[in-house]
């Protein structure tokens, strides 16, 4: 047979029971109610620019016509452009 002693219970099971807790707890604090905020100040401020930026619509409709064509790019604009990209970044 087996080698192993049986159980024996030298003590009876007691029932242990915790106190029941209150809720919310005496020395927590409720949680603060937190609120995004949003300023729309610089918003505002980029709206009004717009709104007051002189745009020239006779220049923007040549520039628009000569991309269509095809003629805008030219050699000596490219190099200009990248004349002025080197001495900014020189």
């Amino acid at each position: 047979m087996s080698s192993i002693p049986p159980i024996q219970v030298q003590t009876p099971v007691q029932r242990v029971t915790a106190p029941k807790p209150t809720y919310p707890p005496a020395d927590v604090q409720a949680p603060t109610t937190k609120t995004d905020t949003v300023e729309l100040g610089t918003v505002d401020n980029y709206l009004h620019q717009l709104k007051t930026n002189d745009i020239r619509v006779d220049k923007v409709a040549e520039i628009k016509a000569q991309i269509a064509a095809g003629t805008y790019e030219t050699d000596e604009k490219l190099q200009a452009a990248a004349d002025r990209l080197l001495d900014e970044l020189l």
